[in-house]
């Protein structure tokens, strides 16, 4: 018989604290990528109370949504795993003063992305205390596996299985972006580049054909390559291409016959995956070249309405991501969207990771302001 598997340690996520003890609290519900239940099921059961949302669940993703017939949908979106603490562990979250910064939230995932996550529940909670959908639909989605594979994504998931779930006219994810709009994102190419020899004994070398000095000729390539600043509806990505990585050789006696070098592309999103692919075979014409991996970027979408009446309230220039996020899967729907949210994302995944409490508030004040038209109840703050 097989045994019963262990019951998790239930997470409770106080309903009346304010968005910067529901920061911490998010943060301290151990959540490390396929460990998201218990938090999963802190978030359900918040989201449930509050009475005004339709909830639905697929695995450890949770969707919490309006249904009123409102003429616009906007959807918050935000992952609820971190990657693992450090040794010794960096939780619990301390509230501490740090010079320059002022209080912060010191922890794993106060930036990368439970302060974002909190910021939704503080939304939610009150948007439902004003009835809900007062001028737009809302839907809030929470989601597990953010910081793995791409194909263990819960959003990717729920993209595939419940499409519906996901519907809407403009997204934000609420990644760190320190408080400021970052529109669209860059895409992402892996490619394995290799040369070819002939194995020999060392002691004849001049019997063989040394692959990684050819391989030297990609690196000279790739050193030499000027990457482009791509303008794309006004802001300007800027692109990489670089070695991240190279194997060659089997023993310290033996010409290697095959040296592979690993190239990580970042290309602005006016290129397709296929274009950007293209583009790199170009650049390396005449070298074997395998795609082990692509990604689409996301257009900003900043020309809607909604984005823009959304960054004249953050009241601060929108910028370009350069990294790819998750907007990337909502553009790939279909529904622009940007990333906003609370924290450095340089921050993200450091020992030393904390975001400024002042940055938890000021997000929950923009989108509050934005989506009800009044700031957050000081009587929850």
């Amino acid at each position: 018989m097989t045994p019963a598997a262990p019951a998790r340690a239930a997470v409770l996520l106080d309903p009346a604290a304010d968005v910067v003890e529901l920061t911490r609290q998010v943060c301290d519900a151990e959540s490390v990528s396929g460990g998201e239940g218990a938090l999963a099921d802190a978030v359900e059961a918040f989201c449930r109370d509050l009475g005004a949302y339709e909830v639905l669940r697929d695995g450890d993703a949770v969707v919490a949504r309006t249904r009123a017939g409102r003429p616009e949908r906007v959807v918050l979106a935000g992952h609820l795993d971190t990657v693992p603490l450090t040794d010794p562990p960096n939780l619990p979250v301390r509230r501490e003063l740090v010079e320059g910064e002022g209080e912060v939230l010191a922890g794993r995932g106060t930036v990368d992305m439970k302060g974002g996550v909190a910021v939704q529940l503080a939304v939610a909670r009150a948007a439902a205390a004003a009835g809900g959908a007062p001028t737009r639909d809302l839907t809030f989605v929470f989601y597990d596996h953010e910081e793995v594979a791409s194909d263990l994504s819960g959003l990717g998931r729920l993209a595939r299985g419940h499409r519906e779930w996901l519907d809407g006219d403009f997204a934000i994810l609420l990644e760190p972006t320190a408080g400021a709009v970052e529109g669209g994102c860059n895409g992402t190419l892996r490619a394995d580049v290799t040369t070819r020899g002939r194995a020999a004994h060392t002691a004849r070398a001049w019997r063989g054909s040394n692959a990684i000095h050819a391989a030297g000729q990609v690196l000279a390539r790739l050193a030499a390559y000027e990457p482009a600043h791509v303008e794309v509806e006004g802001l300007v990505f800027r692109e990489g291409l670089n070695a991240v990585a190279i194997r060659g050789g089997i023993a310290g006696n033996v010409v290697p016959d095959r040296c592979t070098v690993t190239v990580n592309y970042r290309f602005a999103p006016a290129r397709s995956g296929a274009q950007a692919e293209a583009h790199l075979r170009e650049v390396l014409d005449g070298f074997e070249v395998d795609v082990t991996d692509v990604a689409e970027g996301a257009r900003p979408g900043l020309g809607l309405p909604a984005a823009a009446a959304f960054c004249e309230v953050v009241g601060t220039p929108p910028a370009p991501k350069y990294g790819w996020t998750d907007v990337a899967r909502f553009s790939a729907l279909g529904v622009p969207a940007v990333n906003y949210g609370p924290g450095d994302a340089l921050l993200a995944h450091a020992d030393d990771e904390r975001c400024p409490v002042a940055q938890i508030l000021e997000c929950e004040r923009v989108l509050t302001t934005w989506l009800l038209g009044a700031a957050p109840s000081e009587e929850v703050r």
